[in-house]
């Protein structure tokens, strides 16, 4: 079974190699999904659950939303394009989210990068 999550955050960068506007420093109101998947655990607080949402909030909170929020994400990700960011954050979240299966970053309300496995 899979669960989901949505975050929001905002953020500015250049994308130094880019020929428009882009290369110029800009910001975006980020939209983030976080989906794992496993078992439903049988036993303890989190029975009936696969993970409970505020466990899973609080990794994707502590390890990307608190590190990129209202910051300069060229400082953490060299040429920060919606693809790189969501490579990124997958690197952030995998060791401690074994159970990962979609990252999905919208940089605007019509374009996002996706990472499933």
């Amino acid at each position: 079974m899979k669960i989901g999550t949505f975050f929001g955050f905002e953020a500015a960068h250049i994308l130094p190699h880019h020929p428009g506007k882009c290369s110029r420093l800009h910001g975006h109101s980020y939209r983030l999904e976080i989906v794992v998947e496993g078992p439903l655990q049988q036993n303890g607080p989190a029975a009936g659950m696969v993970m409970d949402f505020g466990d899973l909030k609080a990794v994707v909170r502590r390890t990307v939303i608190d590190v990129l929020d209202h910051s300069d994400l060229n400082a953490q990700i060299p040429n920060p394009t919606a693809e790189e960011i969501a490579a990124w954050i997958w690197g952030r979240l995998e060791p401690e989210l074994p159970a990962l299966r979609r990252v999905v970053l919208w940089e605007t309300a019509t374009a996002y990068a996706a990472i499933e496995r």
